[in-house]
């Protein structure tokens, strides 16, 4: 782990517009924006899916930005979800990065009538690419570290 006593403008920016990405990519997954949650990725972009966690083989793997707008959509099954960003690590490389970030995403739906939650840890290790100045998911390897789903009573209303 680095600890940075000093960075230039430029590297600092970097850093910031590569944490914004993490956090556009939630905010679209909340918000149901299927459309720009693609467009955070590069044109020949691969998403992977790891559902057994660490050191397993992928669950699916998605090649190209195209190919991601029906995984974007299967949040749609969701009655509202929400994505906590936690901690994150970014290896700059001139127009390229690696990073580490860990994510909390709460799944609220139905099932028979009974309302549900499924809470999930995940890891993304990522691979960024600056596109014309902007940086994107190049690579997003998506890790579920653990989940849980369990009945989620209704919040009592005030009267």
């Amino acid at each position: 782990m680095s600890i940075h006593t000093e960075l230039s403008p430029a590297e600092a920016a970097d850093r910031l517009a590569i944490r914004e990405l993490f956090d556009a990519y939630a905010r679209c997954a909340d918000s149901r924006d299927a459309e720009g949650q693609q467009a955070l990725f590069t044109a020949d972009t691969r998403f992977a899916v790891y559902l057994g966690g660490e050191g397993t083989e992928p669950s699916y793997v998605i090649e190209g930005r195209d190919a991601l707008r029906p995984v974007f959509d299967d949040l749609r099954q969701y009655q509202v979800t929400t994505h906590f960003n936690g901690q994150s690590t970014v290896t700059l490389d001139g127009d390229r990065a690696t990073g580490l970030s860990y994510t909390i995403a709460h799944h609220l739906f139905t099932v028979d009538g009974e309302r549900m939650i499924m809470i999930a840890s995940l890891r993304y290790r990522d691979t960024f690419a600056k596109v014309d100045g902007a940086w994107l998911f190049a690579e997003r390897n998506l890790l579920l570290d653990w989940s849980e789903t369990r009945p989620s009573p209704s919040a009592p209303t005030a009267g």
